[in-house]
């Protein structure tokens, strides 16, 4: 067996080490037994694949995406629409759900054990949820519900079809998104803790360290950082590129890039478990066993934001930001700030495992350099905001006011203007930068100028990086909620969105055809809303919106003869686009 230590027990007082045996995913050949860390113990083989083909991965629980950790496993379909989905064990379909965007077509399955399974991105429900779905949709006339399903109305045995894997909300490939949840919290948790596990024939890749200088006191893109090359120097082991420690003065963190993958070549994963030591003492443990869908947005704050906006490579930092709300820091000295208090070599190490317990470790040095820091703090901005308090700033022509909890850390606010752009309505409003992440929204207000008394209600705010922000013109005003920083100022939709028939035009006999395809868009604020008619009556739309397909699935009860059909689409400043036609079946 590999020699990786893990976390000594007395820092970890309430979690248990759970042995996992990679034998149950994989050949008795190829089979790896080692601790990994976790807080309770889960059900093995209470749970089936929800597919009946061989449970491959292309996204893990835990994995860093852009604005959240992962909160499942995502299961290949041999790039395939259509394979059944099977309930993973007996319950009751306790929710059913049409996103636009997001999971898209979306299951919840409740069971008699405590944790709700969910099932995102398919591509159509089975028949009892088809109805349910259906009516709703008809009563709410909107394509996108979101419905709780009363306990005794869809039963469930292990193993019954629940509907077809898909590629519909916001997925970039056909595939299974795959949670299992603690029903009372919500919370999901790690799918591979309860044996349903991927072939893992391989230890996590640790591709770099990052040392921050956190003398100054807040985290910011201003902070020191010293990236630190890696080398691997036997199986599950990883030095530092130089042998030399490193020298260090006052108070530091430390952040590493590591990824896991599951063979040669593959997807780049999530790690499960990432530990730092110092002289054999835990310094800070992060663990992807359980997630807070309330918080995960805090993955911004864990990584080195300031780094990937510039580079697009995560690091993940050992240390905490004092306002970061995320609940993976399983054990954390002083929020994982080191200052070295003798002078002497002190060892290093980190421990990075995988769901199943493959391994690496990386061992270096770090000496302590007794070195004054004289260096005068630089104030950069207009006013300081402390991130555990609320924080207001304004001028004749611009207001923020930011509630307690948006700030990850103490900010030193910049504030500067700019020249009215080409068809906007106020001057361009610096706030801070877009290296500076925020967890949640603050209200922003800014005063047009010279905006006609008839733009007035197509007002709102953009982004000079995100484009629209959204918002409306009240008492001399235009406001918004947003959680960015950035350049601002107000312009106007004015513009209708476009419809174009795929498939579809004025008289045409669509006896032969099961429905028919529209393209729509918007400019600017982005669409709102979308109602089909025919004769008169509401009709179901449904929408891609990856695609800005839209389309309409002829009922088979619609009579023979001629109808006449209805498109209307409107944005989010209101402005409608009609559509309008007849036809013959």
């Amino acid at each position: 067996m590999m020699e990786c230590p893990g976390l000594p027990v007395k820092i970890i007082k309430k979690y248990s080490f759970l042995l996992i045996c990679a034998a149950l995913s994989f050949s008795s050949s190829n089979a790896q037994t080692d601790n990994i860390i976790s807080s309770r113990t889960y059900p093995q083989g209470y749970f089936r694949n929800p597919l009946n083909i061989a449970m491959d991965a292309s996204g893990t629980f835990g994995e860093l995406r852009s604005t959240h950790f992962h909160a499942g496993d995502d299961y290949r379909t041999q790039q395939r629409i259509g394979l059944p989905l099977h309930a993973a064990a007996e319950g009751f379909v306790s929710r059913v759900r049409v996103q636009i965007g997001g999971g898209g077509n979306s299951v919840y399955i409740d069971h008699p054990n405590g944790y709700t399974t969910v099932y995102l991105h398919m591509d159509s429900f089975n028949d009892a949820l088809t109805n349910i779905v259906r009516a709703e949709q008809y009563k709410q006339k909107r394509f996108d519900v979101d419905i709780t399903v009363d306990p005794k109305l869809v039963p469930l045995k292990k193993g019954q079809v629940i509907g077809n894997a898909g590629n519909t909300g916001g997925s970039a490939g056909p595939h299974l998104h795959f949670e299992i949840r603690d029903t009372k919290s919500q919370h999901p948790l790690n799918p591979q803790l309860f044996g349903l596990r991927f072939t893992d024939r391989f230890n996590p890749t640790i591709n770099s360290v990052m040392l921050y200088d956190l003398n100054d006191g807040i985290f910011n893109e201003r902070t020191g950082r010293r990236p630190l090359s890696v080398r691997a120097v036997s199986t599950g082991r990883y030095a530092l590129s130089t042998s030399a420690p490193i020298a260090v003065s006052g108070k530091f963190g430390l952040g590493i890039s590591a990824i896991d993958r599951h063979r040669a070549g593959g997807f780049q994963n999530g790690v499960y478990s990432i530990e730092l030591f110092l002289d054999g003492k835990a310094v800070s443990t992060v663990l992807f066993e359980e997630l807070d869908f309330n918080t995960s947005r805090g993955i911004h704050s864990y990584i080195d934001y300031p780094h990937w906006k510039k580079t697009k490579a995560k690091v993940q930092k050992s240390f905490k930001d004092p306002g970061n709300p995320i609940d993976i820091f399983k054990g954390l000295t002083n929020n994982g700030i080191i200052e070295l208090k003798e002078d002497k070599v002190y060892d290093a190490k980190y421990v990075v495992k995988d769901v199943q317990g493959n391994c690496n470790e990386l061992n270096f040095q770090l000496k302590n350099e007794r070195i004054a820091n004289n260096r005068p703090k630089k104030n950069f901005g207009v006013a300081l905001f402390r991130y555990n308090k609320e924080n207001k700033y304004e001028t004749a022509d611009m207001q923020i006011q930011m509630p307690t909890g948006v700030l990850y850390d103490d900010l030193d606010f910049e504030y500067k203007t700019a020249a009215q752009p080409a068809g906007g309505y106020s001057l361009t409003h610096r706030l801070h930068h877009s290296l500076i992440p925020l967890f949640s929204s603050y209200n922003l207000r800014i005063k047009p100028t010279n905006l006609p008394t008839h733009l007035q209600s197509k007002a709102l705010i953009a982004s000079a990086e995100n484009g629209a922000e959204g918002g409306k013109f009240e008492n001399g005003w235009v406001t918004v909620n947003t959680r960015n920083f950035g350049s601002f100022y107000v312009a106007v939709d004015s513009i209708a969105p476009t419809i174009v028939p795929r498939n579809f035009n004025d008289g045409k006999n669509v006896a032969a055809q099961a429905k028919i395809d529209f393209t729509i868009r918007d400019n600017f604020s982005g669409i709102q809303s979308f109602h089909g008619y025919i004769d008169g009556e509401w009709v179901l739309m449904e929408y891609d919106s990856k695609n800005r397909h839209l389309w309409h699935r002829f009922d088979p009860s619609l009579a023979k003869g001629k109808h006449t059909f209805k498109l209307v689409v409107t944005d989010w400043k209101d402005n409608e686009k009609v559509y309008e036609a007849s036809f013959s079946r």
